[in-house]
């Protein structure tokens, strides 16, 4: 059975761990969102219960990535604790290594390299957690530029992957996300298109994605929308429309197959979820979005917290 008929029927939005897996990250609010000792205890603990909360509200994709502190190790132990729970579509990603040793004061965070002796090593980590719970497998956070679109050797792992029924796909980041994804659809072996899915930043402050995710919705991949809060640019502060109407924009795109939420308390979780509820205007924040490159800009400016 393939994702798009696993999903069906579930909730929309899916949970994403990279809030919760590391104990720093640049998500305003942060402070108080989460204790002031975030010991690996204490942030397994809050994973566990957002996926518990999670599950019991119909979410059935969660998004965890190496870079992601523990977060695959969290979901793996969550997993493991409930043989019962069967139905839950797991996507990773590889591409960049996580390297602030549990610190949130570390001068590098994450370090990225496209290439295959990462990318072996790295499936080989994700296997060892999440063994054949591992659905889609992406490449973090594709640029124009990444080797990964051009890689025919990468490209041959990738599609071995994909015959043991993982499905292929790439996350997107920065000013040129709708080259990216371009080029990528482009992408085959032997006559094959190889990525089935895409994940891209698509926000309010940041739609310049939109027409490309449309294609590769059209080109039949599996369309995930991540950052559709900025952040939290688009939660925190009187101006700004709330998490609930962001993330409500981001649903009524035509092409968004799933819309992650990156809660990292229960009470978010649940505001989040509104959305699905909510009938929203878009033509009323037309006006907040900003050039692509501004948005990037600002956004590599964000603290780590």
């Amino acid at each position: 059975m393939g994702i798009f008929d696993r999903l069906a029927g579930a909730s929309r939005i899916g949970l994403g761990l990279a809030a919760v897996g590391r104990p720093g990250y640049i998500n305003l609010g942060r402070a108080a969102d989460l204790p002031g000792e975030r010991t690996v205890d204490t942030m397994r603990d809050r994973a566990h219960d957002l996926l518990d909360r999670a599950y019991a509200a119909g979410i059935r994709y969660v998004d965890v990535a190496r870079s992601y502190g523990r977060a695959e190790e969290f979901l793996a132990q969550w997993l493991h604790a409930r043989p019962d729970v069967d139905d839950v579509v797991v996507g990773s990603k590889w591409g960049y290594t996580y390297t602030a040793g549990w610190r949130v004061d570390a001068e590098v965070h994450e370090v990225k390299d496209h290439g295959v002796a990462t990318f072996d090593r790295q499936l080989g980590e994700t296997r060892a957690l999440l063994g054949d719970r591992l659905d889609l497998y992406q490449i973090h956070s594709v640029t124009p530029d990444s080797p990964a679109l051009r890689d025919e050797v990468l490209h041959r792992r990738l599609a071995g992957l994909a015959e043991q029924r993982t499905v292929i796909g790439l996350s997107t980041s920065g000013p040129a996300q709708g080259e990216a994804i371009r080029a990528a659809l482009g992408v085959r072996v032997d006559g094959r298109p190889l990525f089935r899915s895409v994940q891209a930043t698509w926000n309010l402050l940041e739609p310049s994605a939109g027409p490309a995710l449309a294609e590769a919705h059209d080109a039949g991949c599996l369309v995930i929308v991540k950052e559709a809060l900025a952040n939290g640019r688009l939660a925190v502060g009187g101006d700004a429309p709330g998490d609930a109407a962001a993330l409500a924009a981001a649903l009524r795109q035509p092409w968004a197959t799933i819309v992650l939420s990156g809660a990292a308390t229960g009470d978010q979780l649940a505001s989040n979820l509104r959305a699905e509820e909510l009938t929203v205007e878009l033509a009323r924040w037309n006006d907040l979005a900003m050039p692509a490159p501004q948005y990037w800009q600002e956004r590599s400016r964000l603290p780590w917290r």
